[in-house]
């Protein structure tokens, strides 16, 4: 499809094709957003008439019946600078205007503008205006722009509320009955947290809309019960999906016994959402049809899109893009479908034909091919779900979206992911960190050696091992290497509470079992609450109950065997049913025993796994419920989950952390040094240059001079005052771990003579650092590396060649946080050296967290700094000195989590 906008870059170079957007409003569907053109013309006219004279007074304060040739001129010819103009379209239709007119000061410079916009009276109240002034405001900071001012009707309280609401600090005044208002428009904390939330309300509702159709159409729906049409239609009724389903097959009257339809617009009534089953050739057909229907959803189950290659990639694109203008959300390509268990829905729009029962978990799938597996072994350790997506190649909706609906999702407690790729890091870190802080998120991320599958690599972000590591650990989400691990620990979180601490109780009937249960428990980082406590193999169910109950207590008293469990946060319990003794009446007991618990437990019932009947609470359909018990197969499976278990509650427990901003940061005057420095080209700064840059954010290098001979040294070692080091210039010879290009501690002209000897002789060049020594202290590196899908990481460590040999960096995604910055210091494995290691004195870690917020600052400030080192960092109880620093500057890389909202 050829848009006007494809041809204004040709006809208009200045045309700023990067503020074109596909944005979610808050009913979920979609428009598209791109400044005006003068072909639009007359699409604006037919706007204007559509707009009722209540809707034409309150934006034009009079009647405005037509818009005259002049003003259609001015209208929708625009320089996208001092004058802008945004428009949402749906299809071809304009449906809301936004626009900008500069006001010049008797300089004749624009710092402010006028702002207004109208939607058309059918789209009012789907957050258009909202929409439009987060773009307009984009839009003018680019353009150098400050202030909006905007003219209102006192009693245009949409237009009002639209100022009112955006987070900005807006004055106000008042004369015959029209408001003046004034607002900057730099962010603020407020404009940005409004951002957020009003995009989490629409992305969340766009994904509702998906999983609650009112009805649902199969396009595709084959007579043939080897197709995969006739499989999802099948599904749909064995489900017994709540609202109607509409067959949609050309070539039948009927299938499986409901009325088929040639089209989906030869069906009466509305269709919500259609999944297509139809091979990729005919998907044009299908789309033209689904548009003219004003279906809101289109789950595509076919495949040969972006998995067959770069043709599959274009057509993906283009199915998307139509999907899009006219306000439809895609699931998949190549998707296995979608899952909604709420009894009020009863939607199984995928290929499996067995579902697990109704429960509390929602489970996200990028694999269509798995997803079949997942479902079933979901169902077979009686694991209940609320809801399941799988997306195939994630041309559109993504786990991005689902994390924003089980945000605010009352029916789901527990979100699973099976990912391989990351279509926004960025932004999949921000929304993880909110929600793990009320629902665990558990996640398997394949790939982490193979990359992505070719389907998901055309939309998926390269991000290395390291940076998934980081991304986890900040926002909390609890990493898992194999299914097996993720239902394991998913079975813990469902229907055990969480563990208020690390110390554990194993009871049991066999000491062999209790030993390796104490071993896998240790091994994972937890701690035992006492000795294993063996009841014995001649124990019966109601002795093996009464020491399960014990120990859940915290109760010393214990007749039984081995000690008492003091202080227990949770307890594991282990059965080997002895020959001829069935194990189901134990399985009871320890239900009753553990019983109402704000403990979790877990049992190691040899062989079996999942919650059996005997270990489960059942709610009303029979499905475990909370309170069940899970039964793992050995014991290092159980001690493993709940190992995670226990960390992620120890994570959650912590403080959330702010994003504070040091004292003493000029933002502004760096970014001023970047520009005049330039960042088009990549380049590593001079030593004056990356000092000064350092200095905007309140980071001093130890002072020093570059010379060229001994007498030279001699007199900068006088005025830096001794003692002084000399550096041989080069990484080759500076950043050594053996040092064989530093002098250190030289206190005397003749010591700073021999040491620039020695250096001439070992580097062939006279030229040398001299810098005043610092006080001693532990050498560490704090670094900002370049990631291709997330702009920037922190990287930490303590110097030396056993660090890096065995890679002993720890790394945190900006923004960091307060806490994220105490955590980055205390992770290395060597960070204990930094705490006071065999009575050494501590170093100052709170110096240490502000270098490291401080350089946060920067990489998040500042992305065209696209590689930062601080190496040496010297660290001592009397504070941090940054001795050497590397700057390289280059190319801005493409944030999609910044400015206004927007799909990628």
């Amino acid at each position: 499809m050829t848009t006007n906008s494809d041809t204004a870059t040709e006809t208009d170079p200045g045309y700023p094709r990067h503020w074109e957007a596909d944005v979610v409003a808050s009913d979920g569907g979609i428009v598209h957003l791109r400044p005006i053109l003068p072909s639009d013309a007359d699409a604006l006219l037919r706007f204007h008439q559509s707009l009722s004279e209540r809707t034409r007074y309150l934006r034009y304060f009079g009647p405005y019946p037509r818009i005259p040739p002049r003003d259609l001129e001015r209208f929708t010819n625009v320089d996208h600078r001092t004058r802008v103009a945004l428009i949402c379209l749906l299809g071809d239709e304009i449906i809301a205007v936004g626009r900008y007119e500069g006001l010049p000061r008797p300089d004749g410079r624009v710092e402010s503008a006028e702002v207004a916009f109208v939607a058309r009276d059918d789209h009012q109240g789907r957050g258009l205006g909202s929409i439009l002034l987060e773009h307009l405001t984009a839009a003018a900071r680019e353009n150098g722009l400050r202030r909006f001012e905007a003219e209102v009707l006192v009693e245009n309280h949409q237009m009002v509320r639209v100022f009112r609401d955006a987070g900005y600090q807006v004055s106000r005044e008042f004369a015959e009955g029209v408001l003046h208002l004034e607002f900057d428009i730099d962010p603020t904390e407020r404009s940005l947290a409004v951002r957020d939330s009003r995009e989490q309300r629409a992305e969340a509702r766009s994904v509702h809309n998906a999983l609650h159709p009112t009805s649902v159409a199969v396009i595709g729906a084959s007579t043939d019960p080897s197709k995969i049409g006739h499989a999802v239609l099948a599904n749909l009724l064995r489900a017994n999906f709540t609202g109607p389903v509409y067959p949609v097959n050309p070539d039948a009257r009927s299938v499986r016994g409901v009325r088929a339809y040639a089209s989906v617009t030869d069906i009466p009534d509305e269709v919500d959402l259609a999944v297509v089953a139809v091979p990729a050739a005919g998907i044009d057909e299908v789309m033209d049809s689904c548009l003219e229907k004003g279906v809101t959803t289109l789950v595509v189950v076919s495949a040969g899109f972006a998995d067959v290659g770069e043709s599959g990639v274009v057509a993906e694109r283009r199915l998307v893009s139509e999907a899009r203008a006219h306000g439809m959300r895609v699931i998949g390509p190549n998707a296995l479908g979608v899952v909604n268990n709420d009894p009020a829905v009863r939607l199984n729009a995928t290929l499996a034909p067995d579902l697990p029962g109704a429960g509390r978990v929602g489970f996200f799938s990028q694999s269509g091919a798995l997803g079949i597996a997942i479902l079933a072994a979901a169902k077979e350790r009686g694991l209940g779900l609320s809801t399941f997506v799988s997306a195939g190649n994630r041309a559109d909706l993504s786990g991005n979206d689902l994390l924003q609906y089980w945000q605010t999702d009352p029916n789901t407690d527990v979100v699973l992911l099976y990912l391989e790729t990351f279509g926004n890091p960025r932004k999949f870190a921000r929304l993880a960190r909110r929600l793990a802080r009320t629902k665990p998120i558990v996640a398997v991320k394949s790939g982490r050696h193979s990359g992505p599958t070719p389907a998901l690599a055309a939309s998926a972000a390269r991000i290395d091992e390291a940076s998934v590591r980081a991304l986890f650990e900040q926002a909390g989400v609890i990493r898992v290497e194999t299914l097996a691990q993720l239902f394991d620990t998913a079975l813990l979180l469902a229907y055990q509470p969480l563990p208020a601490g690390p110390r554990v109780a194993v009871v049991g009937n066999s000491s062999a079992i209790g030993v390796l249960v104490s071993d896998a428990l240790l091994d994972g980082g937890m701690e035992l609450a006492g000795p294993p406590i063996d009841v014995g193999t001649a124990a019966r169910p109601e002795e093996f109950a009464a020491a399960v109950g014990r120990a859940i207590r915290d109760d010393p008293e214990d007749g039984t065997a081995g000690g008492d469990a003091g202080g227990a946060d949770a307890l594991i319990a282990v059965f080997v049913p002895p020959i001829a003794i069935p194990g189901a009446e134990y399985a009871r007991a320890l239900r009753g025993a553990v019983a109402g618990s704000d403990k979790p437990v877990a049992a190691v019932f040899l062989a079996a796994e999942g919650v059996p009947a005997e270990l489960s609470v059942a709610r009303e359909d029979g499905s475990p419920g909370p309170g069940s018990v899970p039964s793992y197969p050995s014991p290092e499976r159980a001690a493993a989950a709940l190992a995670r278990v226990s960390r992620y509650a120890s994570w959650r427990s912590r403080p959330v952390g702010e994003f504070v901003s040091p004292p003493g940061i000029d933002a502004e005057r760096a970014r001023g040094v970047v520009a005049r420095l330039g960042a088009e080209h990549s380049h590593r700064l001079g030593d004056a240059e990356a000092v000064e840059l350092l200095a905007c954010y309140g980071v001093p290098v130890t002072d020093f001079r570059v010379v060229s001979d001994a007498d030279a040294a001699v007199a900068a070692a006088e005025g830096l005052g001794y003692p002084v080091a000399l550096k041989a210039i080069g990484d080759r010879w500076r950043h050594r771990t053996d040092l064989v290009g530093v002098r250190l501690d030289l206190d005397t002209p003749s010591g700073v003579r021999r040491a620039h000897a020695d250096l001439a002789r070992l580097t062939g060049q006279s030229e040398v650092y001299v810098q005043r020594m610092a006080p001693k202290g532990i050498s560490c590196v704090l670094e900002i590396i370049d990631d291709p899908s997330f702009g920037s990481l922190l990287s930490f460590g303590l110097s030396g060649m056993a660090t890096e040999l065995l890679g002993d960096r720890a790394f945190r995604v900006v923004p960091v946080s307060d806490q994220d910055a105490a955590s980055l210091v205390r992770a290395p494995r060597a960070a204990p050296l930094l705490a006071g290691y065999r009575g050494t004195e501590p170093v100052d870690l709170a110096a240490l967290e502000d270098l490291v917020l401080r350089v946060g600052r920067i990489a998040e400030d500042l992305p065209g700094v696209r590689s930062l080192v601080l190496d040496p960092v010297l660290a001592s109880a009397e504070g941090v000195f940054v001795t050497g620093a590397r700057i390289v500057l280059g190319p801005q890389p493409t944030r999609h989590d910044e400015g206004p909202r927007r799909l990628s």
